[in-house]
C-alpha cells in the first residue's frame, strides 16, 4: 500500500474554520426535506465510501461487500507491520555484523606484523630484566586479542550469514502483504467509482422504495418514524427557541445576538474535527501514514472553541455554578446578587483580556510557530484569547445592564 505525504496546507486550515460554518449556518435555516439526497449520498460516498457507508445509507446491502474487503486491507497492513518489524530486527542484526567484521579486518589484518615486531623486542630484551617481563606480557595480551577478535569476527559471519535469509524473508513478505493491501484498495477503488456513476438511480430507487414501505405500512410504522421525525424536530426547535429566548431587545440585543452567532459559529467545528479524525484513522490503518498535524490542528481548534463560545455560554447560562439557593431566588433577588459578584466576572475577563493581549502581542512580533514539522503560526491562536474576553466582557456588560433594568422595573413595580 503506497504511504501518504500529504500536509494540509495553513491556508486550507484556516480558510475550513472560516467558510465551512457560514456554509453549515446558512444550510442550517434552509427547510428541511424528508427523504434520500443525491448530495449526501456523494458526500458519504466521498467521505466513508471506503466502508460502503453510501449504500448502507440507501439501505442497500451491497454496501456489506465493501466491509470484508476493508477489514482485508486492515489485516493485510496488520500483518505488514509485522513483517516491517521483522525486517528492521534482521537488518540491525545483519548491520552489526557487518560493522563488526569491517572494524576487526583491518585490526586483524595488521595484527602479525604487530605480533612479529613484539617478539623482536622480547629477543633484545635483557634475560630477566623488566623489559623482557614487559615484553612478554604485552605479546600475550596481542595474541590473546588477535584469537578474541578471530573468534568475534568469526561469530560475526555466522551470525550475519544466519540473518540475511531472515531479512530477505521479512522483505518478502512486506511487500507481498503491502502488494496484497494495495490490490484491495484498488477493488474498492473500483467499486466507488462505479457507485459514482450509479449513484443518481441508486438514490431514485431507494426513494421509490421508501415511498412503497410507507404505503405498505398504511400509517403504522411510517407513521411512528413520521412521529418520532416530528418529535426530534420539535426538540431542536424548543432549545433553539430556548437560547434564541436569552436574547434581549436594544443596545443588549445586538450583543446578545453577536455572542448567540459567534457560539453557533464555532459549534460547527465539531463537524470539522470528526472528518479530520476520520482521515487520520484512514491514514494511519490503512495507508500506515499517520499525520503529523491532525491532532496538532484539532486541539488548537479546540482551544479556540472553547475561548470565543465563552460568550455564548454565558448568554444562555450554561457556565457551572452552584445554584442550590440561587434558583429559588425571586427575579430582583437574582438581579442583586448578581449586580455583587459581577465585580469578580470583570475581574477574571479583564485578567483574560490582559494577558491575552500579551500573549497575542509577543507571538505575533516574533512570528511564533508550532514545533512540529507543521510550523503552523500561533499568533492567531493567541488571538483568540483576546476576541474570547472582549466577547465575554461585552457579554457581561450586556448581563449588567440586564440586571439594573431588572432592579430598576421591580423598584418601580412595587
Amino acid at each position: 500500500m503506497p504511504s501518504i505525504s500529504f500536509i494540509l496546507p495553513h491556508w486550507v486550515y484556516w480558510g475550513t474554520l472560516i467558510v465551512f460554518p457560514i456554509v453549515a449556518m446558512i444550510m442550517a435555516r434552509r427547510t428541511q426535506t424528508s427523504g434520500y439526497s443525491n448530495p449526501i449520498a456523494y458526500m458519504i460516498l466521498i467521505s466513508g465510501g471506503i466502508l460502503g457507508l453510501h449504500r448502507l445509507y440507501l439501505r442497500n446491502l451491497w454496501g456489506l461487500l465493501y466491509l470484508p474487503i476493508f477489514f482485508a486491507i486492515l489485516f493485510a497492513n496488520a500483518q505488514g507491520k509485522v513483517a516491517r518489524e521483522a525486517e528492521s530486527q534482521a537488518a540491525n542484526e545483519v548491520n552489526s555484523a557487518q560493522r563488526v567484521i569491517e572494524r576487526l579486518e583491518p585490526k586483524l589484518a595488521a595484527a602479525d606484523g604487530k605480533i612479529a615486531k613484539l617478539r623482536a623486542n622480547l629477543g633484545e630484551a635483557e634475560k630477566g630484566s623488566f623489559a623482557e617481563k614487559r615484553a612478554t606480557l604485552t605479546l600475550e595480551k596481542a595474541e590473546q586479542s588477535v584469537i578474541d577478535d578471530t573468534a568475534r569476527i568469526e561469530k560475526a559471519r555466522v551470525g550475519k550469514k544466519a540473518a540475511e535469509p531472515a531479512l530477505a524473508e521479512a522483505k518478502d513478505a512486506r511487500a507481498n502483504w503491502a502488494d496484497r493491501s494495495f490490490y484491495a484498495f484498488l477493488i474498492i477503488c473500483a467499486f466507488m467509482l462505479v457507485d459514482a456513476i450509479l449513484l443518481p438511480g441508486l438514490v431514485k430507487r431507494a426513494e421509490a422504495r421508501s415511498v412503497k414501505e410507507d404505503e405498505a405500512a398504511s400509517g403504522s410504522l411510517a407513521a411512528i418514524e413520521h412521529e418520532a421525525e416530528a418529535r426530534l424536530e420539535q426538540i431542536e426547535a424548543e432549545e433553539t427557541k430556548q437560547d434564541e429566548d436569552h436574547i434581549s431587545t436594544g443596545w443588549t440585543g445586538v450583543i446578545d445576538r453577536f455572542s448567540y452567532y459567534s457560539g453557533e459559529f464555532v459549534s460547527y467545528w465539531m463537524v470539522i474535527a470528526v472528518i479530520a479524525y476520520y482521515y487520520e484513522v484512514v491514514a494511519r490503518y490503512v495507508f500506515n501514514s499517520p499525520t503529523i498535524w491532525v491532532h496538532e490542528g484539532m486541539y488548537l481548534m479546540f482551544g479556540m472553541q472553547y475561548l470565543i463560545a465563552g460568550s455564548y455560554a454565558a448568554l444562555t447560562e450554561a457556565h457551572v455554578k452552584v445554584d442550590v439557593f440561587y434558583a429559588e431566588w425571586s427575579p430582583l433577588r437574582k438581579a442583586v446578587v448578581d449586580l455583587l459578584t459581577s465585580i469578580f466576572f470583570f475581574i477574571f475577563a479583564g485578567t483574560l483580556l490582559a494577558t491575552g493581549w500579551i500573549f497575542a502581542m509577543d507571538a505575533t512580533v516574533v512570528d511564533e510557530v508550532s514545533f512540529s514539522e507543521w510550523q503552523i503560526a500561533y499568533w492567531p491562536f493567541k488571538w483568540a484569547i483576546v476576541v474570547g474576553a472582549v466577547l465575554l466582557i461585552l457579554q457581561g456588560i450586556s448581563k449588567l445592564a440586564s440586571d439594573l433594568n431588572s432592579v430598576r422595573n421591580s423598584l418601580q413595580g412595587a
